[in-house]
């Protein structure tokens, strides 16, 4: 532990973080460079060290701790000898220098000289692996591994490549249709994470999908930066706003490219990069043998990237896509060539019905799509999409800032079918009613009121003041007896009288119409990660004695250590003359460099310089 102490107090800081974050060390109870070097030569974190080590590392480390004794370090060249013999295959000199490299980068290890020496605490831990049904020396130097995937025939791939093009084409359109929902209501995040069931149940619907799927998706979406929570809520973000106006392959290049920047490179490394295979129970068994104590994460982070894949067409029924394949080895031109082949083509018109619905024949381009959900309700969205135009749409359209004839001009450049006369009375009559019920601000200082509801149209007024769908506002008539008054903000009373179909429209302290748009985006706060590591390290240099070598904090320690236990120790003491006298000692207190203690023997109280001591053992 000294060794490892006087190590890690000699590290600069940044390597220091370094070890601290990937040996996941908590600083709870850690005080200084001995309580540091204590805690990762711990089994438990000697044991989360090695499970992220794959075989050829972990047959390095067994094979060095066998060769290790208390007059001899093992060379490079002799590990590799014997790793040579047991495994009945060559290994050099320079394989087993790279993969002691990383060893000693985690502290497992020490290069010096040519040679890797294992921590006695490592090589003992490792040592038992046998009798934990892990595998020994012998067994972890074999290279000959389990066939890693297995390949479907040629004749398959079509229809992989077919499905996985369908899903990718599903799952956009399911984003697609979140995002723009949380632009409008946002979601709101538990406490203990994830969201409600009944926002969850919301966006299965808006997307068509079973409910499981909702979280998976809203973490594709969050991967992708399209969504992101905002003051407890998850909503749209401004990289959102921009991928609806993007073309589907776009839009699928985003997500996949996003899926592929998250990959951990130890999951990427392994991942089938050919189209038609297999990722299936072959790989499982291959990465359990390749990672044969880390297993267990490393079968959760592929789960997890599997899951994902699935959804966005990287594989089909668990088998590489030839899009995918290209995702995966780092070519997103071929895997957006491949999926504009197979993804169906945009169209730019609609046919407009006279029951006021739209259908489009196929996938509508984005403009086109984000300006009729504008002015009209989506009903389905498939391949085909349909929407309604209904008044309440169409009052949404004009708070706004569209108007009638901006709206039928747009209609009349995109229908098949013409503007059937519906839908132009049910435009012009909703712009005509626009603005007969007005929704304004108050004044801050306004007591216990946010907004009022005024009309020209008394008996409207009165509707509105009796209409129980809009109980929640709280509204309540004013002293004029000409308003309703509201403890809500303008924006949330516009809405809900809009939805409730009213000719709502919003208007400024002069009476003039604004237009509103029901539109929320997430507002993100860059702050700083919290780095524990990094304030364990400031923790450390700050309690590092100044001037005291690693030796006599050693020393200390160990007298401390004692004295709290009210142990007794055996104490070595070089003499002025070279003589080396033991004492038997019972530890009082240490300060300035010096120990007080009652020596057993003669039954009288010493006080020794700590540099004068040159070994300190527990009394027999």
């Amino acid at each position: 532990m000294l060794g490892l102490a006087s190590r890690l107090r000699a590290l600069s800081d940044a390597e220091l973080r370094h070890v601290i974050g990937v040996r996941g060390v908590s600083a709870s109870g850690i005080h200084d460079f001995f309580d540091l070097a204590e805690a990762l030569l711990h089994p438990d974190s000697i044991q989360l060290a090695l499970s992220h080590l794959d075989r050829s590392v972990l047959a390095v480390l067994a094979v060095a701790g066998e060769c290790t004794s208390a007059d001899s370090a093992p060379s490079l060249h002799a590990v590799a000898g014997r790793l040579s013999a047991l495994s009945s295959a060559e290994v050099t000199a320079v394989d087993v220098a790279a993969r002691a490299d990383s060893l000693d980068a985690l502290l497992l290890t020490v290069r010096a000289d040519g040679c890797c020496i294992p921590y006695d605490a490592v090589s003992a831990h490792l040592a038992k692996w046998p009798a934990q049904g892990l595998p020994g020396a012998a067994d972890l130097a074999i290279t000959v591994s389990p066939a890693a995937v297995a390949a479907v025939p040629d004749a398959d791939i079509p229809f992989i490549d077919q499905l996985a093009a369908e899903r990718a084409f599903s799952v956009v359109s399911s984003i697609a249709e979140l995002v723009n929902e949380l632009s409008r209501e946002p979601a709101r995040e538990l406490s203990r994470g994830g969201l409600g069931l009944p926002d969850t149940k919301r966006l299965a619907a808006i997307m068509t999908v079973e409910i499981e799927l909702v979280a998976p998706i809203v973490a594709l979406a969050a991967r992708a930066d399209l969504l992101a929570r905002s003051d407890g809520y998850w909503m749209e973000t401004e990289a959102g706003e921009a991928w609806l106006l993007q073309g589907t392959t776009s839009r699928w290049a985003a997500l996949a490219a996003a899926w592929q920047a998250a990959l951990p490179p130890i999951v990427a490394d392994i991942l089938p990069r050919q189209a038609g295979l297999f990722w299936g129970e072959a790989l499982s068994g291959f990465i359990a043998w390749l990672y044969p104590a880390g297993g267990e994460w490393m079968q959760t982070q592929l789960a997890e990237f599997a899951r994902d894949a699935e959804l966005i067409g990287i594989t089909a029924h668990d088998t590489t896509s030839t899009a995918g394949a290209s995702v995966l080895r780092g070519d997103p031109e071929a895997a957006v060539a491949t999926m504009v082949a197979a993804l169906p083509t945009e169209v730019g018109a609609v046919y407009l019905q006279h029951d006021l619905s739209m259908v489009s024949p196929g996938p509508l381009a984005p403009s086109i799509d984000a300006r009729l959900r504008g002015m009209a309700d989506v009903e389905s969205r498939e391949l085909a999409s349909s929407y309604r135009i209904t008044a309440a749409s169409v009052n949404r359209a004009l708070a706004a800032g569209e108007d009638a004839k901006s709206l039928l001009a747009f209609l009349a450049s995109i229908s098949l079918t013409g503007i059937p006369q519906p839908v132009d009375y049910l435009i012009n009559e909703s712009a005509a009613r626009y603005g007969r019920v007005r929704v304004g601000t108050l004044a801050e200082d306004a007591a216990l009121a946010l907004s009022y509801v005024s009309s020209a149209d008394a008996a409207l007024l009165n509707t509105i003041a009796v209409d129980q769908t809009l109980a929640p506002l709280g509204l309540v008539r004013a002293d004029d007896g000409e308003r309703l008054l509201s403890r809500f903000g303008g924006d949330a009373v516009f809405w809900a009288l809009s939805d409730a179909r009213y000719p709502v429209a919003a208007e400024n302290e002069h009476g003039e119409i604004v237009h509103l748009r029901r539109h929320q985006v997430a507002r993100i706060t860059e702050t700083p990660p919290k780095d524990p590591a990094l304030n364990l390290v400031e923790k450390l240099r700050a309690g590092d004695g100044h001037g005291v070598s690693v030796a006599d904090a050693w020393l200390a320690r160990q007298l401390d250590s004692a004295i709290k236990a009210k142990q007794t120790i055996l104490v070595s003491i070089a003499m002025p003359g070279g003589s080396v006298v033991d004492y038997l000692l019972q530890p009082a207190s240490v300060s300035n460099g010096r120990f007080r203690a009652r020596d057993r023997r003669a039954d009288i109280e010493r006080t020794l310089p700590l540099k004068s001591i040159l070994s300190i053992t527990p009394a027999p």
